[in-house]
């Protein structure tokens, strides 16, 4: 006779990812521009996450160690000062990417970096290091924008006006439930 299965036994993972989740009212706005590229490109992909700036790329981790995770994020978050964070219109990784532009700060860029560090070195968790520069975004449409529709759609935000700001308050971990990701922990910064 085999052994009950626990959840605890099985190397259950997720895909996780580490970003600063936008405040509401910009998620609502985010969120009608990104119905309005399902509506006229097929577009859903994006649907899947709240607005955000990604600071660690998506990996897949042990759920045993999103515990960990947690233990090692809330001090550090605790230790970053927050700051503030301007978008301002959009731009693109032609042909796949629209995206809000999140105007260049030393302060975001610092927080990545000294994130990223931290979790390299606590050498605990499945986190490559970054390869390609850092450039923080606000995705609208992404891997599923066909690249015969893009000069349309790019076309439609370019006639666009949009600025907001925000301050950064807290960073998140995230993860992918099978359908969507949810924010599974929310770390406050030093406000």
């Amino acid at each position: 006779m085999s052994e009950p299965f626990t959840i605890h036994d099985s190397p259950f993972t997720m895909l996780h990812f580490i970003a600063i989740v936008a405040p509401d009212n910009i998620n609502q706005q985010v969120l009608q521009w990104k119905h309005y590229m399902r509506d006229h490109f097929k577009c859903k992909v994006a649907l899947k996450s709240p607005a955000h700036i990604t600071l660690i790329a998506p990996f897949e981790m042990s759920d045993h160690l999103q515990a960990e995770m947690q233990e090692l994020l809330l001090p550090f978050a605790a230790q970053q000062q927050g700051f503030p964070i301007h978008l301002k219109n959009f731009a693109a990784f032609k042909p796949r990417v629209i995206y809000v532009d999140v105007l260049p700060g030393e302060r975001l860029n610092e927080l990545r970096t000294a994130l990223e560090t931290t979790l390299l070195q606590s050498n605990r968790f499945p986190i490559k290091k970054e390869e390609r520069p850092f450039h923080p975004h606000v995705t609208i449409a992404n891997r599923d924008l066909r690249t015969k529709d893009f000069p349309l759609a790019w076309q439609h935000f370019q006639q666009i006006n949009y600025e907001a700001s925000f301050t950064a308050s807290a960073i998140a971990l995230l993860n992918h439930n099978g359908q969507v990701w949810e924010i599974a922990h929310s770390f406050p910064l030093n406000n």
